[in-house]
């Protein structure tokens, strides 16, 4: 169990850096979670107040159902908005291992647009009848705003929140990752084509839903060659997100620790 425990803290923290790498940040204020193998009512989540280029394995936090935090490396405490959107999807779907949230202009540009992602692209077909739309409520600081984050996400395994960014899970780090990955593709694609103000080709529905089984297989063979090609490249590159042993001490805060189920101002 151990050797798992250390695998999911490698994983999660690769997926911080591979996020920054792509571009998928927003300063300290998003976050990605896996769970704990062997306890799965736990999950590992990045602390708040480092960026995702700081984040390795030794500095993610451990979290309880309750947000009351276990471990937590770094002394800087969790994003309570992370704690509310994590733990409603990880206590509600088994099949759930890991919750990735962002906030890039991409899709936070597509969240604010009243219908949402469209189907323009063979990286949007992924997502066809198979994306969720949640609301804005505020910054989600808020416990009983979880039964309604589950409730929209519905049995799908991508998220858009409305004027606020995207979210996708999956049975793994490397399929939340690669499902995000398409997710802000297809965003981005959109808006640029969205751009020329050109009548646009509108895909067949059949085709649409051809290509998102196809996507969407249950062995998730091509997600698991990706991420396997993904962790390759960050090794060759920087595979300082494997570790440090790093200590409260490691950080230089001019703040007091954040308590886990503290009033943050951002999500």
């Amino acid at each position: 169990m151990a050797d798992a425990r250390a695998q999911a803290r490698r994983d999660l923290a690769a997926c911080h850096r591979l996020a920054a790498r792509h571009g998928m940040t927003d300063l300290i204020y998003t976050h990605i979670s896996v769970r704990v193998p062997g306890e799965p009512e736990q999950f590992y989540i990045n602390p708040f107040g480092l960026l995702f280029e700081e984040v390795d394995a030794d500095t993610l936090a451990t979290v309880a159902p309750d947000g009351t935090v276990l471990d937590d490396p770094t002394g800087l405490g969790i994003n309570r908005a992370g704690f509310v959107i994590h733990s409603a999807l990880h206590q509600a779907r088994e099949d759930i291992a890991c919750v990735m949230h962002t906030h890039t202009l991409a899709g936070v540009a597509v969240s604010s647009l009243r219908d949402g992602l469209q189907p323009y692209t063979q990286h949007a077909a992924r997502f066809h009848r198979r994306l969720g739309y949640h609301d804005y409520e505020g910054v989600a600081v808020d416990l009983d705003e979880r039964a309604r984050l589950v409730r929209d996400l519905g049995p799908h395994h991508a998220l858009v929140l409305r004027n606020h960014g995207l979210l996708t899970c999956g049975q793994s780090v490397g399929q939340a990752f690669e499902r995000m990955y398409f997710l802000e593709f297809a965003c981005q694609a959109q808006l640029r084509i969205q751009a020329t103000g050109q009548p646009v080709a509108a895909p067949d529905p059949d085709a649409l839903e051809r290509a998102a089984a196809v996507f969407e297989r249950p062995d998730g063979r091509a997600g698991k060659l990706v991420w396997a090609a993904l962790l390759r490249d960050l090794d060759r590159h920087d595979p300082s997100y494997r570790g440090r042993a790093a200590t409260a001490s490691s950080f230089n805060r001019s703040a007091k620790p954040i308590p886990s189920l503290s009033p943050v101002e951002s999500s």
